[in-house]
C-alpha cells in the first residue's frame, strides 16, 4: 500500500524544512508537523513512521 499524503502535510513539512535550511527551526512549527503526522497516520491507519519519511522524502529529495 503506498503511502498517502495531503497537501497539508506536505505544506508543514516544506515550511519546516526551509526553516531548517535557513537554521531557524521553531519549536512550534516542529511540533505542528509531528502532531499533523501522528493525526494523519492514525485517521488513516497507515504507520507514522513510514508517513513520516515518505513525508520527508516526498519534501526534502
Amino acid at each position: 500500500m503506498a503511502i498517502e499524503l495531503t497537501d497539508d502535510l506536505i505544506q508543514l513539512e516544506t515550511r519546516a524544512w526551509q526553516e531548517i535550511q535557513a537554521g531557524a527551526l521553531t519549536v512550534d512549527t516542529a511540533a505542528a508537523v509531528q502532531a499533523a503526522i501522528t493525526a494523519h497516520a492514525k485517521a488513516t491507519g497507515q504507520d507514522r513512521g513510514k508517513v513520516e519519511a515518505a513525508l520527508k522524502e516526498r519534501v526534502r529529495h
